[in-house]
């Protein structure tokens, strides 16, 4: 059996019929034919999802079920297991890959050997309307910075190279859940390079249903948790972010008793309390209006 380049990654967990149909079509239209199409139902409990899936006579689709539900990063780090190919396209239950997404990812990654994960921008898709784009910066120097303090890697779109993973023993992480992409970017810094296409590869849903929605308060609890340990072990390039993109200023009771702190980024504005208790974030939205 011919190996082939790509494994086209997606877990599927209750989608909506509409959502997975246009997720699906999108990657068997692709311009790049050499890939899998490795699909992971994570014991959904709607019974139509294997259906949908089971429509679709095309060789290239790998169908899998869980036998229990895992949760996302376990459903991913099984997805990569399952694969066959070099590079890992990684791709979600409700979003929708332009055409020629893989053909420009493989391309890239053929002809640039020290990049380990290629992504680009995406448009972003809402209830509303459909004219925002989410951008993300394009050298691996600026994505490596930016990681320090916020992701800038658009999971959904990106493809990762193989060997880049299994020789540094990387893998989705579920203490991290639901920001176990961010945790897995963060653990590529300084360990490989990065770049993002400056177009849209994908539509990118974002509706009320999302895990980043849901789940807001764990994925800020969890983001920080990232932010230490990626700043811990990179402290030379943290040193040169903070000097580069942080203020931090604090009003203090009687000149000495820190009463609120306040640490100014390149992307959000944090407020402490007693300079440690977290009070809330400002964050400046990584897409803007087309």
């Amino acid at each position: 059996m011919t190996v082939p380049k790509v494994s086209v990654l997606t877990p599927v967990y209750n989608t909506q019929e509409n959502h997975l149909r246009e997720c699906i079509e999108s990657i068997l239209n692709q311009t790049y034919s050499d890939f899998e199409f490795v699909i992971l139902n994570d014991a959904s409990t709607d019974s139509n999802i294997e259906t949908i899936v089971k429509s679709y006579d095309d060789p290239r689709i790998v169908y899998a079920v869980n036998e229990r539900n895992l949760g996302i990063s376990l459903t991913r780090n099984k997805l990569m297991q399952l694969a066959r190919g070099e590079y890992f396209a990684v791709f979600d239950h409700d979003d929708i890959s332009y055409p020629d997404r893989l053909e420009k990812e493989v391309a890239y990654l053929d002809s640039h050997p020290e990049v380990g994960v290629v992504s680009g921008q995406a448009d972003v898709l809402t209830d509303r309307r459909d004219n925002r784009v989410w951008r993300v910066p394009e050298t691996s120097e600026a994505i490596q910075r930016k990681l320090l303090t916020d992701s800038c890697v658009i999971h959904p779109a990106c493809m990762l190279r193989r060997s880049v993973l299994e020789k540094f023993k990387i893998q989705y992480e579920e203490a991290y859940s639901p920001a176990e992409d961010y945790a897995l970017f963060c653990r590529l810094v300084g360990k490989t390079e990065f770049y993002n296409f400056q177009r849209s590869l994908i539509k990118y849903r974002n509706h009320r249903d999302n895990t980043t929605h849901r789940r807001s308060e764990l994925m800020r609890l969890h983001t920080r948790s990232i932010q230490s340990f990626v700043q811990r072990e990179n402290a030379e390039l943290w040193d040169l972010v903070r000097f580069q993109c942080f203020r931090k200023r604090s009003f203090r009771l009687f000149r000495f008793l820190p009463i609120l702190q306040i640490e100014e980024w390149s992307d959000r504005t944090d407020f402490y309390l007693f300079g440690f208790i977290p009070l809330w974030s400002v964050t400046t939205k990584p897409w803007r209006e087309k």
